[in-house]
């Protein structure tokens, strides 16, 4: 385990007016945020968390400067180094949520500040929400882990900190994310096997006591289970081609060489990997459905299952695919875009 400095952990809040932020005061306030949400408990997790340097691990990220519809879209790359953008990103980096890290699929080590427009975003870090669920796993010294989606590092960054780095093995498919990885883990004293490759084949010949997917995926798989270890335990998200019901499936490997699964319906989940195709509610098919007239109507006793049952609509959206859930209608709102109904 780490020695890093975790801060004083007794004190939450953002800096005083003009003065230096100081992130580990940052680091306590999230992680107090998040143990009050309920998305974190004590424990090696938690105590990564607090400890963890977050602007070593991501240096520079990116802020939307641009509207709503605005083209084409405009961004800020933000840079620890520059005392003028420490304000701003540390926001990012503490703020809970998703840090923009990659643009157009750009390398990550040696860019410059400043702004980029056109294209898009490639690559982000997983929420700190997300990271509690490594908790999971339960994590301790000398476990084999496998982190795929090495994204920023963060998941390979707590999995050194808890397990030691030795036995910790990091993959992503781009190479980019790999060396910037691996030199931002090294500034940390972290030096897990950082691997340029694809997750669905993980690493062949090796066994792993834990295994964690960053990214969302159709199913989970199957060179994945056959690494994990006897006694091991496998974590990841699962969707459909639509966003809004996702799974977190567990996989676990019993002593004699079983293995069992259970799906998890979960309010969110990593953004989908590489290349998988979704399903979106666009602007004018929300318009569409809060106005046109439907070609029928039916009426029961019954009401429809709560938004809190996300199971029910998990299961229902893998029997019927394509259905997009318009979170921000009134009513119960479902549409499918496929088909245009």
């Amino acid at each position: 385990m780490s020695t890093l400095d975790s801060g004083p952990a007794d004190s939450v809040g953002g800096p005083s007016a003009g003065a230096e932020p100081d992130p580990a005061v940052a680091r306590a306030a999230i992680v107090a945020r998040l143990e009050e949400e309920g998305s974190l408990r004590p424990g090696p997790v938690r105590d990564a968390l607090l400890a963890l340097p977050r602007e070593v691990l991501i240096p520079q990220a990116y802020v939307r400067r641009s509207g709503p519809g605005e083209e084409p879209p405009r961004w800020d790359l933000l840079d620890w180094s520059a005392p003028q953008d420490r304000p701003e990103l540390l926001g990012l980096l503490y703020g809970g949520a998703s840090v923009l890290v990659q643009h157009d699929g750009e390398a990550l080590l040696g860019r410059a500040r400043g702004t980029r427009s056109g294209a898009a975003i490639t690559s982000m870090s997983t929420v700190m929400g997300l990271t509690a669920e490594l908790q999971e796993l339960d994590l301790r010294p000398g476990l084999r882990v496998l982190d795929v989606g090495t994204g920023a590092g963060v998941t390979a960054a707590v999995a050194c900190w808890v397990c030691g780095d030795r036995e910790v093995v990091t993959l992503d498919l781009d190479r980019h994310l790999t060396e910037s990885a691996a030199a931002r883990l090294s500034d940390l004293g972290f030096r897990p096997q950082v691997v340029c490759g694809s997750g669905e084949l993980g690493v062949p010949g090796r066994q792993f006591d834990r295994v964690f997917v960053s990214y969302a995926v159709q199913c989970v798989p199957a060179a994945l289970v056959e690494q994990l270890a006897p006694g091991g335990t496998l974590l990841a998200h699962v969707t459909s081609a639509s966003p809004s019901w996702p799974g977190l499936a567990v996989v676990r490997r019993s002593a004699d060489g079983q293995v069992t699964a259970e799906l998890r319906a979960v309010e969110f989940a990593h953004r989908a990997g590489h290349g998988m195709a979704r399903i979106w509610l666009s602007e004018e098919f929300q318009q569409r459905m809060a106005t046109e007239p439907g070609t029928w109507t039916g009426r029961g006793v019954p009401a429809p299952p709560a938004d809190h049952d996300r199971g029910f609509w998990l299961a229902a959206d893998h029997v019927v695919g394509g259905l997009v859930r318009d979170f921000g209608a009134e009513h119960l709102a479902i549409g499918a875009p496929d088909c245009g109904s």
